[in-house]
């Protein structure tokens, strides 16, 4: 087990007083429910993972064209490409393994949405770099319903890069010696791996939360619209 240092759990809160408004509504957000009690009573946990191509000019704006759910276990809940919703500039197949044929027996997006909506509503959802997939999905989730494996503190403590994010390819090689994405980045594998990441440390995350402090740094606030 990872244990978090001796300053690192508490980072946040002492900050909180000279750090912006955003950071501030951030904790706040995560924390409101632990005031009233340990966050994870009646919950379950999914994992989220998608993948995009790329749209508008030179396919630098990302689209969603697969969404993958996992349950506790790993078992798939929700696994489907997805419709363009604009014209696909570059499948970036390389690295996403998406070819045209693939989005063409997809699901409408407002169908997709509804799967994951339905699915990630009065859940805690783990993953990684989660704001990416809120964003690319239009959707809004509670701080403290997430599990972000690119945030947790004591995961980037052990790699000593406790001021970025590390890639999740890397943090399952790293911490688990499992490797992942040998060929191209897998929606369905990656949710999964995300899963069994979080539990390989899920006492002492959840430990931490139920002290009151928040174990995760912060997501960037370009994407503050994606929590709620």
């Amino acid at each position: 087990m990872i244990c978090l240092g001796p300053f690192e759990g508490s980072l946040l809160f002492h900050m909180a007083p000279n750090i912006s408004k955003y950071a501030s509504r951030i904790i706040a957000l995560a924390m409101y429910s632990f005031n009233v009690g340990s966050s994870t009573v009646g919950k379950k946990w999914v994992s989220l993972s998608t993948q995009c191509v790329g749209a508008g000019e030179g396919g630098t704006v990302s689209m969603l064209a697969r969404v993958s759910l996992v349950d506790y276990r790993g078992k798939t809940i929700v696994d489907t490409y997805v419709k363009p919703t604009m014209p696909v500039v570059s499948y970036r197949t390389p690295y996403t393994g998406i070819e045209a044929h693939h989005l063409e027996n997809g699901v409408p997006f407002n169908h997709a949405l509804a799967l994951v909506t339905s699915s990630v509503d009065g859940k805690i959802v783990v993953g990684h770099s989660l704001w990416q997939d809120f964003y690319a999905l239009g959707i809004a989730h509670p701080a403290s319903d997430t599990r972000d494996n690119a945030l947790f503190l004591p995961f980037r403590a052990a790699l000593s890069t406790m001021n970025s994010v590390v890639g999740l390819e890397t943090l399952m090689y790293r911490l688990m010696r499992r490797l992942i994405s040998t060929e191209h980045v897998n929606s369905l594998e990656n949710a999964r791996a995300c899963m069994d990441l979080f539990r390989s440390a899920q006492d002492e995350w959840e430990r931490i939360i139920d002290s009151g402090e928040w174990p995760c740094a912060l997501p960037p606030a370009l994407y503050a619209r994606c929590y709620s």
